[in-house]
This record gives structure tokens, sequence and C-alpha cells, in this order.
């Protein structure tokens, strides 16, 4: 599959999408609490997505209705957001969500906390701050390696370990495009693609504090963390222009 190039136009409709998904994002995250249900999450996010006068994109997944992905602790990525999943102290909790507007999709997660200890604070503001470093290389001339190797090395320099099984991809008509982006180096600069301008890339940081094997749980979606370690996850949708980097999920 070819690496789809977006005129100016369609990214200004991404973008429009992207300020809608920041606005449901913001206030997914404001609304984890101790106490709250990831259903409740999930309802919120249904009602701000329909206000916004958009449409959820991961519910046109085939075989998955909600609009969230939902995940805790050793959770990596695409949890159901069940009522029997109860928020408490202590607890990390990753919400992924995307919208679809006019035709296009855009993609964008984080970990949040409730009330964390220090090191797991650390852990997050790592991930921050490795999304931040990775959507610093993303511009034209650049490659995909570039960003990978932001990550790693941020993630990997805090004694953290970067996913390796799932990847961050092209984003925009489809939800999933190509280019794949890992976390990690993922061989030759040479072998990697260029990055070019029109391109959108759903930028993900996933990483855990112990090791990076992961496993499908019974309900044949959520993705965790085999060894039982906190994992943590961070994504902005990133449009590649002439003057740099455009985050639209923000």
């Amino acid at each position: 599959m070819a690496i789809k190039i977006k005129t100016p136009e369609e990214i200004q409709i991404m973008a429009e999408g992207g300020k809608k998904l920041a606005r449901v994002k913001n206030a997914l995250k404001e609304a984890v609490k101790a106490g709250v249900h990831a259903s409740d999450i999930e309802d919120l996010a249904m009602d701000l997505i329909h206000a916004e006068g958009a449409e959820a994109s991961f519910a046109k997944v085939p075989g998955y209705s909600w609009a969230t992905c939902i995940n805790v602790n050793e959770g990596l990525v695409h949890g159901i957001p069940s009522r029997d999943m109860i928020f408490k102290d202590g607890d990390l909790v990753s919400i992924d969500v995307g919208v679809h507007f006019k035709g296009f999709h855009t993609d964008t997660s984080a970990s949040v906390g409730i009330n964390l200890n220090p090191e797991n604070k650390k852990f997050l503001n790592i991930g921050q701050n490795a999304l931040e470093k990775a959507i610093s290389k993303v511009k034209a001339g650049n490659y995909i390696y570039d960003i990978s190797q932001a990550i790693e090395s941020t993630i990997e320099a805090a004694g953290f370990t970067t996913i390796k099984a799932l990847v961050g991809h092209g984003v925009g008509r489809e939800l999933h495009e190509d280019p794949q982006i890992p976390c990690f180096i993922p061989g030759k600069i040479s072998d990697s693609p260029q990055i070019k301008e029109g391109m959108v890339l759903a930028v993900e940081v996933m990483y855990a504090q112990g090791g990076d094997k992961v496993e499908v749980l019974e309900d044949g979606w959520t993705i965790a963390m085999t060894d039982g370690k906190i994992a943590g996850l961070f994504e902005e949708t990133v449009a590649v222009t002439g003057e740099g980097a455009l985050v639209l999920t923000r």
C-alpha cells in the first residue's frame, strides 16, 4: 500500500476534525477519577463526538462498537471500556480515541494518572517527552527512522522499554494507513520511508516499565503486558507541512 499524500485542503479538513478530537480528549482526561467506570468515559466520549458533529472512528472498525479504547496499568491498547473497569487511586489510565469528520480520521491517545507515586509520575513524563521529541522529527526530508530513534532513545535512556509488537501509522481516509512508525529503531535509515510534505502521521509512543512482550486477553481485543508491569501510551496526529510539523489533535 502506497503512502497517501494529502492536499492542503484535505489537511485543513483533518485539522478541523483534529480540533474536535482534542476537545473530546481533554474532557475525557479530566473525567478520569477514582470510582469512575471506563464505561462512563466511553459514554461521555460518544456524547461529545456526536455533539461535535463527528463520528467515532473506532466504532467503524469491524467487530468493535465503542468510541474509545481504555486500558489500566498493564493494559497497553485496544481495551474495551467496560462497566467492570473501575478506576482507583494509583492507577495509570490510557485513553485512545479517534474521530471521523468529513471523510477523514484523526487519532490521539494519552495516559493519565490518579494520585500516582513519584516513580509512575516520572514514567508518564518520560512518555510525554518522547512524543514531543518524536514530533520534532516530523519534517520533510527526514525519515520515519528519525521518529523511531527519538522515541527509543528517550524511553530507553530513562530505563524503560519500547513496545515492538505495535506501531504508529499514517492516517487519513483510513484509520490505519502506511507508513508504519515503530517506537524502536527498525533497521537501517536507508530502508526507512522518507517523510514528505502532505503526509499525515499518527505518531504513537507505546512503552512499559518491564519487558516488551505483550499478549491478547480473553476478550479478544485488549493487548496487555505479559509481565504485568505498567504500560503507557501517548499519540498525536501530525501533518507534514511546508512550515514543519502541524499537530492536528491539540
